[in-house]
């Protein structure tokens, strides 16, 4: 066993997601436990908070819920950083091969994906009803469109607004969603990127669907079946007594029982301090799913789009079959370890298929259904990306030789934590609170440390004036840093458009991530090509 999952095993009983710790570091491989366990040991490890708080030992960090984003610590033996990208010295594709011409700022980073043009091949949520949403919406969207990419509401957004308006049990008006549609439409050019709203149970039952495409004017409408991060609905915490009775009225889950008098009491001795909100999973049928894609375009969806989780095997080979069946205009595969607000944290770590294994298995199952002549929808992979190498690598991987079947990626946890960092530091600077080291390398005001805020001035001219500093951190993280960056990796293999990078720019760095993928190792690759080069 490597020493790397030797590691994982001390996290069972120690996690700094639920904030717990074990009183030594040498605990035991198979359990997580200190060797010697004290009777008077003051300190909290999974099973001290367990005894204390029960089901909280389950999630992150609740008395952060809305403020803190969470993911997963294993390590999962096969990750992105297991390939490095092949740099190619002779010649260039997609640009003459001209010194003059063949710099980097010349390489195109756009992409479609579902019809949708991208500045960068990023789409960002889903950010859905959970409190971290909401509060860094405002930074989140107006970022999203300055950078020319997509961004998708996430489930249960009319459900758990307090103002939504329900006749007949189903969605008249949402402020929340109508918020977050009109604040990307503010600063959206309408060319480059989209807003896409995304449905789960819930939503259906409330015709959310309906609600947006009609009254709001979205042109994409997501299907959720699940998630890399877990297998169950989404969650959140709700902090009143009275939210949660309304949201249990509506018919979401609530977790204990707000109409309970015991609970209602208990919660009011502060005994605990929120409720959890669980919705349901649906039940795919192929039949139903056809219909599904056929009736909301019925409705005017212009595009229609699916999201699933890190399923078994077998869950991906039906999802490849329905969405070719439902002609879905993109399919959104999540893997394993991502999380945004309140994911069970044994779920992230140890259920579903982490995200290179689980791209395999994508393309596996899109091979044959192209052998068939079957149609594949764009496909779309989620899970852990945070920066630019693991992007081109995801797409890489996916083009045999006819272009990317991967158009592109998903990100959630990353975008939300630029957003926070810039608007937290920006609260720091109005306080004059900033850290020392900081204001001395970078400045202590926003004009000066956020170093796009000349460009972003000349971009938009008076419009910067209402743009959020939290968007103008969005756009420095995605637009100039990693928009940048894959430019001169792109450059550095010489393919000056996205599309064309494939395989052969892959380089394998160990013979698991060689045998899943099929990518060869360095000194496997271009043996034919060293034959004829010296024959």
């Amino acid at each position: 066993m490597s020493k790397e999952v030797l590691q994982n095993s001390s996290y069972l009983n120690g996690k700094s997601t639920t904030g717990t710790v074990t009183r030594v570091k040498d605990t035991s491989s198979i359990s997580g436990m200190c060797p010697v366990c004290l009777y008077d040991c003051p300190v909290l490890c999974q099973i001290g908070l367990a005894a204390f708080r029960g089901r909280e030992a389950i999630y992150p960090l609740p008395k952060y819920f809305g403020y803190s984003t969470a993911g997963a610590l294993k390590d999962f033996g096969l990750d992105w950083s297991h390939f490095n990208i092949q740099a190619e010295l002779l010649g260039a594709e997609g640009v003459e091969p001209d010194p003059d011409k063949a710099i980097f700022p010349n390489v195109s980073t756009e992409t479609v994906i579902g019809g949708i043009p991208l500045k960068l091949p990023i789409l960002i949520g889903a950010y859905g009803s959970t409190d971290v949403a909401r509060i860094n919406w405002d930074g989140l969207a107006a970022g999203a469109a300055i950078s020319g990419i997509g961004i998708i509401v996430g489930e249960n957004v009319c459900g758990v607004d307090p103002e939504s308006q329900i006749t007949n049990g189903k969605v008249t008006y949402s402020k929340e969603l109508e918020r977050r549609v009109k604040t990307f439409r503010n600063f959206w050019d309408g060319k480059y990127g989209d807003i896409i709203v995304q449905t789960n149970v819930e939503d259906q039952r409330l015709g959310v669907d309906v609600y947006a495409v009609s009254k709001l004017e979205v042109n994409c409408i997501e299907r959720k079946w699940g998630q890399g991060a877990k297998a169950i609905g989404g969650e959140i915490r709700v902090r009143s007594l009275e939210r949660a009775i309304e949201l249990k009225r509506r018919g979401y889950i609530v977790i204990p029982d707000p109409e309970d008098p015991n609970v209602q009491e208990a919660f009011k001795q502060k005994m605990f301090d929120s409720f959890e909100r669980h919705s349901r999973v649906g039940m795919p049928k192929e039949k139903d799913v056809v219909e599904d894609v056929e009736w909301l375009r019925s409705q005017g969806a212009k595009k229609v789009s699916l999201k699933t989780g890190a399923y078994r095997p077998a869950d991906v080979a039906f999802t490849m079959k329905v969405a070719s069946e439902a002609r879905f205009d993109y399919v959104t595969f999540d893997g394993a370890g991502g999380g945004t607000g309140m994911s069970p944290v044994p779920m992230m770590d140890e259920m579903g298929i982490p995200t290179v294994y689980l791209e395999a298995i994508v393309l596996k199952c899109a091979q044959i259904l192209k052998k068939k002549g079957k149609y594949v929808p764009d496909l779309v992979m989620a899970g852990g990306f945070i920066e630019e190498t693991q992007i081109y690598k995801a797409i890489a991987l996916s083009n045999f030789g006819e272009g990317p079947l991967v158009k592109g990626v998903v990100m959630g946890r990353a975008p939300l934590t630029a957003v926070m960092k810039a608007k937290y530091f920006v609260e720091l600077a109005e306080k004059g609170r900033l850290p020392t080291s900081f204001t001395k390398d970078y400045g202590d005001t926003p004009e000066k440390f956020f170093r796009c805020t000349t460009d972003l001035k000349a971009k938009l001219g008076e419009k910067f004036k209402e743009i959020p500093w939290g968007a103008v951190g969005l756009y420095s993280y995605l637009y100039d840093k990693i928009g940048v960056s894959l430019q001169q990796l792109l450059a550095g293999s010489r393919k000056f458009k996205l599309n064309l990078i494939n395989r052969k720019d892959l380089g394998a760095l160990t013979e698991r991530a060689s045998k899943f993928t099929g990518i060869p190792m360095p000194h496997e690759s271009d043996i034919e090509l060293i034959e004829q080069i010296l024959g």
